[in-house]
């Protein structure tokens, strides 16, 4: 099955550091309709996964909670989460329902919801061992063939990741094991499993987002190596690269503009973040 545009965008919804030292505060809300949003005028309000580094994080360890802390700073409001596993209906039960007032991490474009400018660019990666030296991969390399490949998947039909339908429309189902994104949610940062499994030997390749495959990799103790997935765009298959915004409710323009400008003022810290947390970047950010 062939996906439209709007199907990839949705796609890369699933697919998406340590705190700045920001002067806002962060208190937890555990779930949708605990709180009227009109009764905290001098909050913001942030739905995010308490179990996804390097994105999010209940301690807010990741890079998205950092970003939320910068903004919440920059717009003299008290920082507040709604705690929600980023699964199937994450957008429509929490931003949609009024339940929050951003989403920090969002494919440009998305449904659902109003998206600010970019604030990176990132891809899908080939991550590899070093000492194994597959360079130069492509998703047309008759390597592959012959290497263990783990893709990430969503589920069993269109909704799939990119490189999942990249592979299988190339007939390498054999050799193909599959990373369900959600992963358990019981272990600490379900979709890292697929960084592991290369790292201990278990697969040769895998084909992951890029500021996930970054970030762990960076922490394995067995070298590996990045490259992003080319090409880039993959006819039926979908788009390898994605611009990623903040995402607000679409009756809150106000809100949208006050964030771009955050954005555009702070590039050089949101730059930093990146590069510390090790995201693979794709052309011009912000």
């Amino acid at each position: 099955m062939t996906l439209s545009r709007r199907g990839w965008v949705r796609v890369a919804l699933f697919a998406t550091g340590t705190m700045l030292c920001w002067s806002a505060t962060a208190a937890a809300i555990d779930r949708p309709g605990s709180f009227a949003k009109t009764s905290n005028p001098g909050s913001l309000v942030v739905c995010a996964d308490p179990n996804n580094l390097p994105f999010s994080n209940r301690d807010g360890e990741g890079f998205e909670n950092a970003l939320a802390a910068l903004i919440a700073h920059d717009l003299g409001l008290q920082l507040r989460y709604l705690w929600w596993a980023q699964r199937r209906g994450f957008a429509r039960n929490t931003l949609t329902q009024e339940a929050c007032d951003l989403w920090p991490g969002v494919a440009s474009g998305v449904e659902r919801m109003a998206t600010t400018r970019p604030y990176y660019r990132s891809s899908y990666v080939f991550v590899s061992r070093a000492r194994d030296r597959l360079l130069g991969l492509s998703l047309d390399d008759d390597r592959l063939r012959s290497l263990s490949i783990g893709v990430q998947m969503i589920g069993n039909d269109a909704m799939n990741t990119p490189p999942a339908h990249a592979v299988a429309r190339r007939g390498l189902i054999d050799n193909v094991r599959g990373f369900m994104l959600y992963g358990d949610y019981a272990r600490p940062n379900p979709p890292a499993a697929i960084i592991q499994a290369v790292e201990r030997g278990q697969i040769d390749l895998a084909l992951a987002w890029g500021p996930m495959a970054g970030y762990f990799a960076a922490q394995s103790p067995v070298p590996l190596h990045l490259e992003p997935i080319t090409p880039s765009l993959d006819g039926p298959a979908g788009p390898m690269t994605y611009s990623i915004a903040v995402g607000v409710r679409r009756d809150e323009p106000a809100l949208r503009d006050q964030i771009d400008q955050v954005l555009a003022q702070e590039r050089n810290a949101i730059a930093l973040l990146l590069r510390r947390f090790h995201v693979p970047l794709v052309g011009p950010t912000i």
